[in-house]
């Protein structure tokens, strides 16, 4: 049986909420921590470094939420598209990101080959793989040359675009007008790359 697009929705709200909400406490907490140790008679240098470390927090959740996190073009597609069961899903690597790990996966119906390669970014910000991700297949809504949401079991959304993005410009040129519509409605008509903020690469 298909999952239940809103409960799918508020499941993933909520742990985005939740994200938010564990890091907010945690920059409350750092930026409280100079002013405890004041008041704790404690005037050494290393509880000021609590005030940057906050700041940092906060910098770094904006940036993920500002480029992390797919819930909107999620709904948009789940909106726009109908769900379709895929038996497997195989998971051929991970790749960590400041904004959030990308996922290569697989999504395969039993009988049929060739499946695409795909990116898939957990939509809620979370960046862990989803537990059981690979043992009861997946629902899938889109266009596997434009990309799309996976849900799987647990309701965990990921959103999902071809790997490499370039392997299927001719299919997606060739698409025809209606096509192209719902994809463009969907929002998945260009590349929606996890762009790192410039001056945190990992060298």
């Amino acid at each position: 049986m298909a999952p239940d697009i809103a409960q799918v929705l508020k499941h993933n709200r909520t742990l985005l909420r939740r994200h938010t909400a564990a890091r907010l406490a945690l920059a409350a907490g750092l930026f409280a921590v100079p002013f405890v140790a004041h008041w704790g008679g404690y005037d050494a240098a290393l509880p000021a470094f609590g005030v940057p470390a906050g700041m940092f927090v906060l910098i770094f959740l904006s940036l993920r939420l500002g480029r992390g996190s797919r819930l909107k073009v999620c709904e948009k597609v789940l909106r726009t598209y109908p769900l379709e069961y895929r038996t497997r899903v195989s998971k051929k690597g991970s790749e960590w990101k400041y904004m959030g790990d990308v996922h290569t996966v697989r999504l395969t119906v039993r009988g049929q080959h060739g499946a695409p390669s795909l990116r898939a970014v957990n939509a809620s910000t979370v960046r862990r793989w989803p537990k059981g991700a690979e043992e009861g297949g997946a629902w899938f809504a889109g266009d596997a040359a434009f990309g799309g949401v996976m849900i799987v079991p647990g309701n965990a959304m990921l959103f999902v675009q071809p790997a490499p993005w370039a392997k299927y410009e001719q299919e997606r040129a060739q698409a025809g007008p209606q096509r192209r519509a719902l994809a463009e409605q969907a929002g998945i008509s260009r590349l929606l790359e996890i762009n790192e903020p410039r001056g945190m690469v990992l060298g």
